[in-house]
């Protein structure tokens, strides 16, 4: 993927409030960040941040994180930022990194429009494959909860049967998202697909823990 670089890319990235510098430092007491015993929601592969910033705005009672690996897409979304919030945060990191950033605190996490990767020899890097499956596990605090979509019908159907395989149950499943509700948040890419026409595929996964 070819990133069109930002004019005051570092100034951005150095002087915003919404920018956590040093993420590992929270594993496990990101309350604690917030100042709150709210759930917590994590996107992983935010983008330029819409579907993030909108639900931090709609949601006060809930503290959101964007979670992004570039730079430069970062620095796109963080001046659009509602500087009001106090509910949103931004970090800058690999997602294979995630279980060294969180720890049993994470309520649900969003995989919206995720890198398809279609080689087949690259299928472990999806978001969605058992390899983060597994990492989700530690990070989530209590029930599992994954809210997917996606324009991409072979990484949705490889998903599907990603998270039966690790036990999951799947809820709200839908090959054409905007046919059934108009009442939703979207990302900047799924306004791009669904204005073409593109049917856009979304799952809530659940699983949920034995008492």
């Amino acid at each position: 993927m070819r990133l069109r670089n930002v004019k005051n890319k570092e100034e951005i990235l150095s002087s915003s409030k919404f920018l956590v510098k040093n993420p590992k430092d929270y594993c496990g007491r990101w309350k604690e960040y917030f100042g709150n015993n709210n759930p917590i929601y994590i996107e992983i592969g935010m983008g330029k941040g819409k579907f993030i910033r909108e639900n931090a705005l709609k949601y006060p009672n809930i503290n959101f994180i964007g979670i992004e690996k570039y730079d430069s897409v970062v620095a796109k979304c963080l001046p659009k930022i509602d500087d009001s919030l106090s509910n949103l945060a931004i970090v800058r990191m690999d997602a294979l990194e995630i279980d060294k950033v969180f720890a049993h605190e994470i309520s649900r996490i969003y995989l919206n429009f995720s890198d398809p990767w279609p080689k087949k020899r690259h299928h472990l890097r999806r978001l969605s494959s058992k390899v983060f499956l597994e990492k989700y596990s530690s990070i989530f605090l209590g029930d599992y909860e994954i809210l997917m979509r996606t324009d991409n019908e072979d990484l949705f159907c490889y998903s599907l049967m990603s998270f039966s395989e690790a036990g999951y149950v799947l809820k709200d499943l839908t090959f054409n998202l905007h046919n059934n509700t108009d009442d939703i948040i979207t990302t900047e890419y799924e306004d791009r697909f669904s204005s073409r026409g593109m049917p856009i595929y979304a799952v809530r996964a659940i699983k949920c823990l034995k008492k």
